[in-house]
Protein backbone atom coordinates (compact mmCIF):
# COMPACT_ATOMS: atom_id res chain seq x y z
CA UNK A 1 0.00 0.00 0.00
CA UNK A 2 1.42 3.76 -0.64
CA UNK A 3 1.23 5.95 1.60
CA UNK A 4 2.18 9.62 0.84
CA UNK A 5 3.55 11.86 3.94
CA UNK A 6 2.21 15.70 4.31
CA UNK A 7 4.03 18.72 5.67
CA UNK A 8 1.24 20.95 6.89
CA UNK A 9 2.25 24.48 6.63
CA UNK A 10 -0.27 26.94 8.79
CA UNK A 11 -0.20 30.83 8.04
CA UNK A 12 -1.48 33.60 10.42
CA UNK A 13 -5.11 31.98 10.67
CA UNK A 14 -7.68 32.46 13.22
CA UNK A 15 -9.07 28.96 12.77
CA UNK A 16 -8.07 27.76 16.24
CA UNK A 17 -8.84 24.13 15.22
CA UNK A 18 -5.59 24.23 12.53
CA UNK A 19 -3.59 23.51 14.82
CA UNK A 20 -4.39 19.83 15.09
CA UNK A 21 -2.79 19.75 11.25
CA UNK A 22 0.82 20.62 12.25
CA UNK A 23 3.20 18.19 11.58
CA UNK A 24 3.73 14.90 9.20
CA UNK A 25 0.29 13.23 8.55
CA UNK A 26 -0.38 10.39 6.79
CA UNK A 27 -3.09 10.02 4.29
CA UNK A 28 -4.96 7.23 1.67
CA UNK A 29 -2.75 8.27 -1.61
CA UNK A 30 -5.55 6.57 -3.65
CA UNK A 31 -5.59 10.08 -5.85
CA UNK A 32 -9.26 10.17 -5.32
CA UNK A 33 -11.32 12.30 -2.99
CA UNK A 34 -9.71 15.33 -3.36
CA UNK A 35 -13.31 17.43 -2.49
CA UNK A 36 -16.14 15.69 -1.11
CA UNK A 37 -17.71 13.21 -3.01
CA UNK A 38 -21.20 13.77 -4.55
CA UNK A 39 -23.97 11.49 -5.92
CA UNK A 40 -26.81 9.69 -4.58
CA UNK A 41 -27.93 6.14 -2.74
CA UNK A 42 -30.06 4.02 -3.03
CA UNK A 43 -31.17 2.79 0.49
CA UNK A 44 -33.90 5.60 1.61
CA UNK A 45 -36.12 4.79 -1.70
CA UNK A 46 -37.15 1.74 -1.43
CA UNK A 47 -34.52 -0.19 1.04
CA UNK A 48 -33.78 -3.66 -0.59
CA UNK A 49 -36.41 -3.35 -3.67
CA UNK A 50 -34.07 0.17 -5.13
CA UNK A 51 -30.60 -1.86 -5.30
CA UNK A 52 -31.46 -2.82 -8.93
CA UNK A 53 -30.45 -1.96 -12.78
CA UNK A 54 -33.70 -0.21 -12.76
CA UNK A 55 -33.00 2.40 -9.82
CA UNK A 56 -29.23 2.80 -11.15
CA UNK A 57 -30.23 3.71 -14.72
CA UNK A 58 -33.60 5.79 -13.70
CA UNK A 59 -31.55 7.93 -11.24
CA UNK A 60 -28.02 8.66 -14.26
CA UNK A 61 -30.81 9.54 -16.53
CA UNK A 62 -32.26 11.88 -13.49
CA UNK A 63 -29.15 13.28 -13.03
CA UNK A 64 -28.36 14.21 -16.60
CA UNK A 65 -32.01 15.32 -17.37
CA UNK A 66 -32.35 17.64 -13.48
CA UNK A 67 -29.31 18.98 -14.16
CA UNK A 68 -27.54 17.53 -11.86
CA UNK A 69 -24.11 15.93 -13.53
CA UNK A 70 -23.65 19.41 -14.61
CA UNK A 71 -23.29 20.37 -11.08
CA UNK A 72 -21.15 17.89 -10.14
CA UNK A 73 -23.23 14.94 -8.73
CA UNK A 74 -22.05 11.97 -10.59
CA UNK A 75 -21.88 8.52 -7.98
CA UNK A 76 -24.62 6.67 -8.88
CA UNK A 77 -24.23 4.29 -5.80
CA UNK A 78 -26.50 1.02 -5.18
CA UNK A 79 -26.90 -0.26 -1.05
CA UNK A 80 -27.19 -3.11 0.49
CA UNK A 81 -29.15 -6.31 -1.03
CA UNK A 82 -27.97 -6.01 -4.58
CA UNK A 83 -26.20 -9.12 -4.78
CA UNK A 84 -27.76 -13.41 -4.00
CA UNK A 85 -28.47 -14.42 -0.56
CA UNK A 86 -25.01 -16.72 -0.84
CA UNK A 87 -21.75 -16.36 -3.08
CA UNK A 88 -21.46 -18.89 -6.15
CA UNK A 89 -18.85 -22.12 -5.90
CA UNK A 90 -15.74 -20.22 -6.56
CA UNK A 91 -16.72 -18.15 -3.59
CA UNK A 92 -17.52 -14.96 -5.77
CA UNK A 93 -20.31 -12.60 -5.51
CA UNK A 94 -23.18 -13.23 -7.72
CA UNK A 95 -25.75 -10.04 -8.59
CA UNK A 96 -29.22 -10.72 -8.12
CA UNK A 97 -30.52 -11.88 -11.96
CA UNK A 98 -34.05 -10.42 -10.68
CA UNK A 99 -32.56 -7.25 -10.37
CA UNK A 100 -29.60 -7.44 -12.27
CA UNK A 101 -30.91 -8.90 -15.53
CA UNK A 102 -28.24 -7.92 -17.76
CA UNK A 103 -25.34 -8.21 -15.47
CA UNK A 104 -24.10 -5.24 -13.24
CA UNK A 105 -20.97 -4.70 -15.91
CA UNK A 106 -23.82 -3.63 -18.54
CA UNK A 107 -25.15 -1.24 -16.32
CA UNK A 108 -21.52 0.61 -15.29
CA UNK A 109 -20.62 0.60 -18.90
CA UNK A 110 -24.00 2.63 -19.57
CA UNK A 111 -23.24 5.02 -16.62
CA UNK A 112 -19.87 5.92 -17.63
CA UNK A 113 -21.08 6.29 -21.18
CA UNK A 114 -23.52 9.05 -19.50
CA UNK A 115 -20.44 10.91 -18.02
CA UNK A 116 -21.49 9.22 -14.59
CA UNK A 117 -19.58 6.98 -12.14
CA UNK A 118 -21.21 3.91 -10.17
CA UNK A 119 -21.00 2.66 -7.16
CA UNK A 120 -21.77 -0.30 -4.79
CA UNK A 121 -22.06 -1.34 -1.03
CA UNK A 122 -20.61 -3.81 1.18
CA UNK A 123 -20.09 -4.89 4.72
CA UNK A 124 -16.65 -5.50 6.72
CA UNK A 125 -18.49 -8.81 8.56
CA UNK A 126 -19.71 -12.25 7.16
CA UNK A 127 -23.14 -10.25 6.38
CA UNK A 128 -24.41 -7.08 5.52
CA UNK A 129 -26.93 -5.21 7.76
CA UNK A 130 -29.56 -7.13 5.33
CA UNK A 131 -28.48 -10.16 5.21
CA UNK A 132 -26.42 -10.62 2.48
CA UNK A 133 -22.72 -12.08 1.99
CA UNK A 134 -20.38 -9.65 3.58
CA UNK A 135 -16.88 -9.33 2.59
CA UNK A 136 -15.08 -10.94 5.76
CA UNK A 137 -12.29 -13.53 4.59
CA UNK A 138 -13.48 -12.32 0.64
CA UNK A 139 -11.81 -8.92 0.60
CA UNK A 140 -9.28 -9.65 -1.93
CA UNK A 141 -11.24 -11.97 -4.68
CA UNK A 142 -14.03 -9.16 -3.96
CA UNK A 143 -11.83 -6.24 -5.17
CA UNK A 144 -10.83 -7.93 -8.22
CA UNK A 145 -14.48 -8.63 -9.04
CA UNK A 146 -15.13 -4.50 -8.21
CA UNK A 147 -12.49 -3.58 -10.30
CA UNK A 148 -13.08 -6.04 -13.33
CA UNK A 149 -16.88 -4.51 -13.62
CA UNK A 150 -15.64 -1.09 -13.06
CA UNK A 151 -17.36 0.10 -10.00
CA UNK A 152 -16.02 3.61 -8.92
CA UNK A 153 -17.36 3.72 -5.35
CA UNK A 154 -17.21 0.88 -2.33
CA UNK A 155 -19.21 1.56 1.02
CA UNK A 156 -18.02 -0.80 3.38
CA UNK A 157 -20.76 -1.18 6.40
CA UNK A 158 -19.97 -2.69 9.69
CA UNK A 159 -22.88 -5.37 10.25
CA UNK A 160 -21.98 -8.84 11.33
CA UNK A 161 -18.25 -8.62 12.72
CA UNK A 162 -17.38 -10.43 15.30
CA UNK A 163 -19.03 -8.17 17.53
CA UNK A 164 -22.13 -8.58 16.36
CA UNK A 165 -22.13 -12.42 14.63
CA UNK A 166 -24.69 -14.31 16.16
CA UNK A 167 -26.89 -11.26 17.47
CA UNK A 168 -28.92 -8.50 15.87
CA UNK A 169 -26.60 -6.08 13.81
CA UNK A 170 -25.51 -2.74 15.29
CA UNK A 171 -25.95 -3.82 19.07
CA UNK A 172 -21.95 -4.66 19.60
CA UNK A 173 -19.99 -1.34 20.77
CA UNK A 174 -17.53 -2.83 22.66
CA UNK A 175 -14.17 -0.70 22.80
CA UNK A 176 -11.94 -4.24 22.71
CA UNK A 177 -13.19 -4.70 18.50
CA UNK A 178 -10.28 -2.27 16.51
CA UNK A 179 -12.50 -1.77 13.62
CA UNK A 180 -9.34 0.27 11.78
CA UNK A 181 -7.89 -3.41 11.87
CA UNK A 182 -10.89 -4.70 9.68
CA UNK A 183 -11.10 -1.64 7.65
CA UNK A 184 -7.33 -1.45 6.52
CA UNK A 185 -7.80 -5.23 5.32
CA UNK A 186 -10.09 -4.44 2.51
CA UNK A 187 -8.41 -0.80 2.13
CA UNK A 188 -5.21 -3.19 1.11
CA UNK A 189 -7.36 -5.26 -0.99
CA UNK A 190 -8.69 -2.04 -3.11
CA UNK A 191 -5.00 -0.94 -3.13
CA UNK A 192 -4.19 -4.68 -4.68
CA UNK A 193 -6.15 -3.26 -7.66
CA UNK A 194 -4.96 -0.19 -8.03
CA UNK A 195 -3.73 -0.95 -11.99
CA UNK A 196 -7.23 -2.04 -13.11
CA UNK A 197 -9.31 -0.03 -11.22
CA UNK A 198 -9.02 2.75 -8.75
CA UNK A 199 -11.94 2.77 -5.83
CA UNK A 200 -13.29 5.68 -3.62
CA UNK A 201 -13.70 3.97 -0.70
CA UNK A 202 -16.16 5.19 1.97
CA UNK A 203 -15.74 4.10 5.38
CA UNK A 204 -19.53 3.29 6.85
CA UNK A 205 -18.74 2.22 10.38
CA UNK A 206 -20.55 4.82 12.85
CA UNK A 207 -17.94 6.75 14.31
CA UNK A 208 -16.60 4.23 16.09
CA UNK A 209 -12.74 3.97 17.49
CA UNK A 210 -12.86 7.83 16.76
CA UNK A 211 -12.57 6.62 13.12
CA UNK A 212 -12.16 10.59 12.61
CA UNK A 213 -8.31 10.35 13.83
CA UNK A 214 -7.27 7.46 11.59
CA UNK A 215 -9.71 7.43 8.97
CA UNK A 216 -7.56 9.82 6.25
CA UNK A 217 -5.18 6.76 6.16
CA UNK A 218 -7.66 4.08 5.73
CA UNK A 219 -9.91 5.58 3.10
CA UNK A 220 -11.66 8.73 1.52
CA UNK A 221 -14.57 9.47 3.59
CA UNK A 222 -15.70 7.95 6.89
CA UNK A 223 -19.11 8.05 8.86
CA UNK A 224 -19.01 10.13 12.20
CA UNK A 225 -21.81 9.17 13.95
CA UNK A 226 -24.95 6.59 13.15
CA UNK A 227 -27.24 6.96 10.74
CA UNK A 228 -29.52 9.55 9.43
CA UNK A 229 -32.53 8.10 10.72
CA UNK A 230 -34.93 10.38 8.13
CA UNK A 231 -35.53 12.99 10.92
CA UNK A 232 -35.04 15.84 12.45
CA UNK A 233 -33.13 15.20 15.54
CA UNK A 234 -30.98 12.79 13.58
CA UNK A 235 -29.89 16.64 11.69
CA UNK A 236 -29.27 17.46 15.11
CA UNK A 237 -27.39 14.93 16.40
CA UNK A 238 -24.87 14.75 13.29
CA UNK A 239 -24.51 18.72 12.63
CA UNK A 240 -23.83 18.68 16.65
CA UNK A 241 -21.24 16.11 16.04
CA UNK A 242 -19.63 17.46 12.86
CA UNK A 243 -18.84 20.48 14.64
CA UNK A 244 -16.28 18.72 17.38
CA UNK A 245 -14.64 16.77 14.43
CA UNK A 246 -14.06 19.64 12.18
CA UNK A 247 -10.69 19.52 11.75
CA UNK A 248 -9.95 15.68 10.72
CA UNK A 249 -11.08 16.77 7.12
CA UNK A 250 -8.85 17.43 4.41
CA UNK A 251 -8.35 16.75 0.64
CA UNK A 252 -8.11 13.05 -0.13
CA UNK A 253 -10.49 12.06 2.97
CA UNK A 254 -13.56 13.68 4.85
CA UNK A 255 -16.17 13.30 7.95
CA UNK A 256 -19.06 11.94 6.07
CA UNK A 257 -22.63 13.03 7.99
CA UNK A 258 -24.09 10.22 5.80
CA UNK A 259 -27.07 10.85 3.31
CA UNK A 260 -29.32 14.03 2.33
CA UNK A 261 -32.54 13.19 3.20
CA UNK A 262 -33.52 16.44 1.55
CA UNK A 263 -36.73 15.55 -0.91
CA UNK A 264 -38.30 13.36 1.81
CA UNK A 265 -41.24 15.20 2.75
CA UNK A 266 -39.47 14.80 6.80
CA UNK A 267 -38.49 18.15 6.89
CA UNK A 268 -39.88 21.81 6.48
CA UNK A 269 -38.43 23.71 3.81
CA UNK A 270 -36.38 25.76 6.16
CA UNK A 271 -34.51 22.77 7.60
CA UNK A 272 -34.04 21.43 4.86
CA UNK A 273 -32.25 23.97 3.65
CA UNK A 274 -30.23 23.96 7.07
CA UNK A 275 -29.35 20.80 6.63
CA UNK A 276 -28.39 20.81 3.16
CA UNK A 277 -26.26 24.14 4.22
CA UNK A 278 -24.46 22.28 7.00
CA UNK A 279 -23.15 19.66 5.19
CA UNK A 280 -21.88 21.45 2.41
CA UNK A 281 -19.97 23.92 4.69
CA UNK A 282 -18.81 20.40 6.82
CA UNK A 283 -17.47 19.55 3.37
CA UNK A 284 -19.25 16.21 4.13
CA UNK A 285 -19.58 13.87 1.05
CA UNK A 286 -23.17 15.58 -0.62
CA UNK A 287 -25.05 11.91 -1.52
CA UNK A 288 -28.65 12.38 -2.08
CA UNK A 289 -31.19 9.89 -0.40
CA UNK A 290 -34.00 10.53 -2.15
CA UNK A 291 -36.87 10.19 -5.44
CA UNK A 292 -35.47 11.54 -8.03
CA UNK A 293 -38.91 11.04 -9.63
CA UNK A 294 -40.43 12.56 -6.79
CA UNK A 295 -38.73 15.79 -5.65
CA UNK A 296 -40.67 18.79 -5.36
CA UNK A 297 -39.26 21.67 -7.29
CA UNK A 298 -38.34 23.53 -3.75
CA UNK A 299 -36.36 20.60 -2.54
CA UNK A 300 -34.62 20.58 -5.84
CA UNK A 301 -33.58 24.11 -5.94
CA UNK A 302 -32.08 23.37 -2.79
CA UNK A 303 -29.55 20.41 -3.78
CA UNK A 304 -28.96 22.38 -6.91
CA UNK A 305 -27.98 25.57 -5.25
CA UNK A 306 -24.37 26.14 -7.30
CA UNK A 307 -23.08 29.00 -5.03
CA UNK A 308 -23.17 26.42 -2.03
CA UNK A 309 -22.04 23.24 -3.63
CA UNK A 310 -19.17 25.52 -4.77
CA UNK A 311 -18.03 25.89 -1.32
CA UNK A 312 -18.35 22.44 -0.64
CA UNK A 313 -16.19 21.33 -3.83
CA UNK A 314 -13.67 24.28 -2.64
CA UNK A 315 -10.29 23.10 -3.52
CA UNK A 316 -8.95 23.96 -0.10
CA UNK A 317 -11.01 21.21 1.65
CA UNK A 318 -11.09 22.54 4.92
CA UNK A 319 -14.43 22.18 7.15
CA UNK A 320 -16.36 24.52 8.73
CA UNK A 321 -16.79 24.79 12.63
CA UNK A 322 -18.62 26.79 15.37
CA UNK A 323 -17.35 29.70 16.81
CA UNK A 324 -18.52 31.90 19.43
CA UNK A 325 -19.24 35.81 18.89
CA UNK A 326 -19.05 37.93 21.93
CA UNK A 327 -22.23 37.18 24.58
CA UNK A 328 -22.93 33.92 22.70
CA UNK A 329 -22.86 31.21 24.13
CA UNK A 330 -20.95 27.89 23.78
CA UNK A 331 -22.01 24.72 21.76
CA UNK A 332 -24.10 22.18 23.47
CA UNK A 333 -24.04 18.11 22.94
CA UNK A 334 -26.91 17.18 20.79
CA UNK A 335 -28.10 20.37 19.50
CA UNK A 336 -26.93 22.74 16.54
CA UNK A 337 -24.97 25.29 17.40
CA UNK A 338 -26.09 28.93 15.57
CA UNK A 339 -22.47 30.23 15.01
CA UNK A 340 -20.52 28.09 12.39
CA UNK A 341 -17.31 29.89 10.19
CA UNK A 342 -14.68 27.74 7.99
CA UNK A 343 -11.71 29.13 5.33
CA UNK A 344 -12.07 28.79 1.69
CA UNK A 345 -9.48 29.28 -1.25
CA UNK A 346 -10.73 32.46 -1.82
CA UNK A 347 -12.28 33.97 1.36
CA UNK A 348 -14.44 32.46 4.46
CA UNK A 349 -17.79 31.00 4.56
CA UNK A 350 -20.24 31.66 7.53
CA UNK A 351 -23.49 30.20 8.60
CA UNK A 352 -25.82 31.67 10.99
CA UNK A 353 -28.71 29.30 11.93
CA UNK A 354 -32.27 30.30 13.48
CA UNK A 355 -31.92 27.18 15.83
CA UNK A 356 -33.18 28.60 18.72
CA UNK A 357 -36.74 30.56 16.88
CA UNK A 358 -37.21 32.76 14.56
CA UNK A 359 -35.65 35.96 14.48
CA UNK A 360 -32.70 38.56 13.06
CA UNK A 361 -28.76 36.61 13.44
CA UNK A 362 -26.40 39.17 12.85
CA UNK A 363 -22.72 39.21 13.57
CA UNK A 364 -19.35 41.46 13.46
CA UNK A 365 -16.74 40.01 10.54
CA UNK A 366 -14.57 41.27 13.31
CA UNK A 367 -15.72 38.22 15.80
CA UNK A 368 -15.63 35.83 12.76
CA UNK A 369 -12.56 33.28 12.70
CA UNK A 370 -10.72 34.21 9.36
CA UNK A 371 -11.81 37.96 8.84
CA UNK A 372 -10.96 41.14 10.63
CA UNK A 373 -11.88 44.58 11.70
CA UNK A 374 -12.26 46.29 8.20
CA UNK A 375 -15.00 46.13 5.09
CA UNK A 376 -15.99 42.60 3.34
CA UNK A 377 -18.09 42.03 0.16
CA UNK A 378 -20.15 39.36 1.13
CA UNK A 379 -22.70 37.10 -0.55
CA UNK A 380 -25.69 34.55 0.57
CA UNK A 381 -26.39 31.48 -1.17
CA UNK A 382 -29.82 30.97 -0.79
CA UNK A 383 -31.66 34.38 -1.54
CA UNK A 384 -28.76 35.70 -3.90
CA UNK A 385 -28.31 39.32 -1.33
CA UNK A 386 -25.42 40.78 -1.93
CA UNK A 387 -23.74 43.38 0.05
CA UNK A 388 -20.32 44.83 1.95
CA UNK A 389 -19.68 46.31 5.54
CA UNK A 390 -18.41 45.14 8.44
CA UNK A 391 -21.18 43.20 9.38
CA UNK A 392 -24.08 40.87 7.82
CA UNK A 393 -27.88 40.31 9.25
CA UNK A 394 -30.43 38.38 8.46
CA UNK A 395 -34.07 37.77 9.29
CA UNK A 396 -34.87 34.11 9.37
CA UNK A 397 -37.65 31.42 9.87
CA UNK A 398 -37.13 29.16 12.82
CA UNK A 399 -34.49 26.49 11.73
CA UNK A 400 -33.51 28.41 9.03
CA UNK A 401 -29.93 29.07 7.26
CA UNK A 402 -28.12 31.57 5.74
CA UNK A 403 -24.86 30.74 4.09
CA UNK A 404 -22.70 33.70 3.66
CA UNK A 405 -19.65 33.57 1.16
CA UNK A 406 -17.52 36.62 2.07
CA UNK A 407 -14.80 37.75 0.38
CA UNK A 408 -12.20 40.71 0.98
CA UNK A 409 -12.84 44.48 -0.30
CA UNK A 410 -10.61 46.58 1.82
CA UNK A 411 -10.32 44.42 4.85
CA UNK A 412 -7.39 42.90 6.89
CA UNK A 413 -8.47 39.08 5.74
CA UNK A 414 -5.34 37.31 7.00
CA UNK A 415 -2.81 36.00 4.01
CA UNK A 416 -0.02 33.24 3.38
CA UNK A 417 2.92 33.32 1.26
CA UNK A 418 3.90 30.08 -0.50
CA UNK A 419 5.37 27.04 1.79
CA UNK A 420 7.67 24.29 0.45
CA UNK A 421 7.09 21.02 1.80
CA UNK A 422 10.18 17.92 1.46
CA UNK A 423 9.66 15.18 -1.22
CA UNK A 424 8.67 11.34 0.04
CA UNK A 425 9.52 9.94 -3.52
CA UNK A 426 11.60 7.72 -4.29
CA UNK A 427 10.88 8.16 -8.20
CA UNK A 428 11.54 10.81 -10.34
CA UNK A 429 8.96 12.99 -11.44
CA UNK A 430 6.30 12.39 -14.34
CA UNK A 431 7.44 15.57 -16.04
CA UNK A 432 9.70 18.33 -14.17
CA UNK A 433 8.84 21.86 -15.14
CA UNK A 434 11.11 24.57 -14.03
CA UNK A 435 9.54 26.81 -11.29
CA UNK A 436 6.29 26.27 -11.58
CA UNK A 437 3.90 26.35 -8.92
CA UNK A 438 1.81 22.92 -6.68
CA UNK A 439 -1.33 24.33 -6.07
CA UNK A 440 -3.84 23.70 -2.67
CA UNK A 441 -2.87 19.88 -1.77
CA UNK A 442 -1.23 18.99 -5.18
CA UNK A 443 0.24 15.33 -5.52
CA UNK A 444 3.04 15.78 -6.99
CA UNK A 445 3.34 13.47 -9.80
CA UNK A 446 0.91 11.69 -8.01
CA UNK A 447 -2.23 9.61 -8.97
CA UNK A 448 -4.85 11.90 -10.67
CA UNK A 449 -2.63 15.16 -10.76
CA UNK A 450 -2.37 17.16 -14.26
CA UNK A 451 -0.69 19.97 -12.86
CA UNK A 452 3.04 20.63 -13.05
CA UNK A 453 5.43 17.88 -11.49
CA UNK A 454 8.26 19.56 -9.45
CA UNK A 455 9.09 16.81 -6.97
CA UNK A 456 11.89 14.58 -7.12
CA UNK A 457 13.84 12.19 -4.70
CA UNK A 458 15.47 14.83 -2.03
CA UNK A 459 14.19 17.69 -3.28
CA UNK A 460 12.07 20.12 -2.47
CA UNK A 461 8.30 21.00 -4.07
CA UNK A 462 7.57 25.03 -4.58
CA UNK A 463 4.24 24.97 -2.77
CA UNK A 464 1.40 27.51 -3.35
CA UNK A 465 -0.73 26.27 -0.30
CA UNK A 466 -2.73 27.96 2.74
CA UNK A 467 -2.97 24.39 4.28
CA UNK A 468 -1.80 21.37 2.65
CA UNK A 469 0.77 19.90 -0.10
CA UNK A 470 1.39 16.17 -1.02
CA UNK A 471 4.36 15.18 -2.44
CA UNK A 472 4.71 11.32 -3.26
Amino acid sequence: MKYSYVVVALGQTAFALDSQHVGLEKRLNNGLGLTPAMGWSSWNVAQCASASEKYALDTANKFVSLGLKDLGYQYVNIDDCWSTKSRNSSGSLVPDPSKWPNGIKSVVDKIHGMGLKMGLYGCVGTMTCAGYPGSWGHETQDAKLLASWGIDFWKHDACYTPCTNGQTPQTCWSAAYNTRAWYETMRDALASVKDTKNIMFNLCQWGRDSVWTWGKDVGNSWRIEGDNWIDWASVQRLASTAGRVSQYSAPGGFNDMDMLIVGLNKLTTEQERLHFGLWAICKSPLILGNDLNKISSASLAIIKNKGIIDINQDKLGKSATTFQPPGSGAPVNGKIHPYWAGPLSDGVVIGLVAINGAGTMSVNFKDVPGLGSGTYSWKEMYSGKTGSGTSVSFSLGQHDMAVVKVTTSGGSQPTQAPTSSASSTSAPPQNTGGGCQVEKWAQCGGSGYTGCKTCAAGSSCSVLNDFYSQCI
